[in-house]
């Protein structure tokens, strides 16, 4: 059934997902689907577009975490907006099911068109202890913790006299060696060494980061060589890289590694701080419907974008991003279909939004095609890597094309001038190391005034 607060008979294109995607083509299409008598409906649980590349930058204090997200309600106000998740989709009778929010009522929702944006979730494996010791790096929520516990941890360890305890508080595991944890580790051990710089109590000697990497290089998106210069740069800094390495277990937050060339023990370590970064998954919602999905999970669709089976293009029906498996035209993608990163992403939202006019007006469809001209990648205040077209860059000119790239990337001039303006303010002032305490027990204090009985968080990030 189908509530009251949807527009009613009215033609409807449905956007599954609020992210680079959804949001993007709902922004272009809202006001022309609105004057032509029609509504544009985004489904995402979050109230807000996300840029995932920015996720490392907020950990590390160099954006603020709401400068990083864009408002539905601010930016889409000549859309239909249903906060909950699409649990299931019969394309074939047009209609969508959704869980509302809190859970709320169950809801279907009917349409004429759908746009499939779901985007990725993080990618984990049954590995002991692993849920209750890590945390992701896949949401803005997940940086701001990883923000304030490292930060903490460090307080912690400034404090203590206890060598087990410093020790603990001052070794940061990341799980994963693609861009996400890279940057994640560079950035973090940034503001480490920023803020044990300010603490006499400390010394940068006494941090300690480790990267597990299960392959044997990093980055596959960029050349051997790059990625040998860039674990070069990390061990310069006193971050462990291990290759070929792979997580065991973490129970209790003991971690046990294993070499990945023969099964054999590969150390152990105790640490307060874990983070999981080992790959994305497509939305697992596409597999709650009737559209034809590949091997990974991702819905299939053609250089068009529109869903696509064995017998050709679905008619009224649309996806990309990292839920879609989008035939790449330029020859480079990972087995002949882009690669989920928020480069494709920024790139295919535009092209979609342009094919659901065109085809609306019966006019010639366009594929998309983007060759990959090159990757930069931001390790901290100052300091990134750069391939353009052949030619690298290190450094503060590596540093600056990541800025100027990702800071054109996010949606909105309001965004663009936040972000730039914080950049440069770390420039000119240095990065803000305060932590905000006690943001997993918001009600601690007043808990404490009126008396009651204080129950704390029992979640370690």
């Amino acid at each position: 059934m189908v509530d009251t607060f949807l527009a009613k008979d009215r033609n409807r294109i449905l956007i599954v997902g609020g992210g680079y995607v959804g949001f993007t083509v709902a922004q272009q299409l809202q006001k022309r689907i609105k004057a032509s008598g029609g509504v544009v409906t985004v489904v995402d649980p979050n109230p807000y577009m996300m840029y995932l590349p920015f996720l490392p930058e907020v950990a590390a204090g160099s954006i603020e975490a709401r400068s990083a997200v864009v408002s539905h309600q601010e930016y889409l106000s000549d859309c239909e907006l249903v906060s909950g998740r699409v649990t299931g989709i019969n394309h074939a009778e047009r209609v969508a099911t959704v869980q509302t929010i809190a859970d709320g009522p169950v809801i279907e929702i009917p349409y004429d068109e759908i746009v499939v944006a779901g985007g990725s979730v993080t990618r984990a494996f049954p590995i002991k202890g692993l849920g209750e010791s890590a945390i992701g790096m896949k949401s803005i929520e997940e940086a701001v913790a990883v923000r304030n516990w490292v930060l903490e941890r460090i307080g912690i360890a400034s404090q203590s006299m206890d060598e087990d305890v410093r020790r603990r508080a001052l070794t940061f595991a990341v799980v994963g060696g693609g861009f996400a944890g890279i940057e994640t580790i560079a950035e973090l051990e940034d503001l480490a060494r920023d803020t044990v710089e300010r603490d006499p109590r400390l010394k940068v000697s006494d941090l300690r980061f480790v990267l597990i990497e299960a392959a044997g290089r990093i980055m596959p998106e960029v050349s051997k060589e790059r990625a040998e210069k860039v674990v070069a740069h990390l061990r310069s800094r006193g971050i462990e890289v291990l290759l070929n390495t792979s997580l065991d277990s973490a129970e209790d937050n003991h971690l046990k590694l294993i070499n990945m060339q023969d099964k054999s023990p590969a150390g152990e370590m105790d640490v307060d701080t874990l983070i999981w970064t080992a790959g994305v998954a497509a939305n697992p919602l596409s597999k709650n419907s009737d559209f034809p999905l590949d091997e990974r999970g991702r819905v299939r669709a053609g250089a068009d974008l529109r869903i696509t089976g064995d017998d050709g293009p679905i008619q009224g029906a649309w996806t990309a991003g990292d839920t879609a498996a989008v035939p790449d035209l330029s020859g480079g993608g990972v087995g002949g279909f882009c690669v989920p990163n928020a480069q494709h992403a920024v790139r295919q939202s535009k092209v979609l939004a342009k094919n659901i006019l065109a085809a609306r007006e019966g006019r010639e469809l366009e594929d998309y095609y983007h060759e990959n001209i090159g990757a930069v990648a931001g390790f901290g205040l100052n300091k990134g890597v750069a391939n353009l077209k052949g030619v690298e860059f290190q450094g503060f000119p590596a540093w600056a094309m990541h800025r100027l790239y990702h800071g054109y990337a996010i949606p909105t001039l309001e965004h663009k001038v936040r972000v730039f303006t914080e950049w440069g303010l770390n420039m000119i002032f240095g990065r803000n190391t305060a932590p905000i305490r006690h943001v997993r027990d918001p009600r601690l204090n007043f808990q404490t005034a009126t008396g009651q009985e204080v129950v704390r968080t029992k979640i370690r990030l």
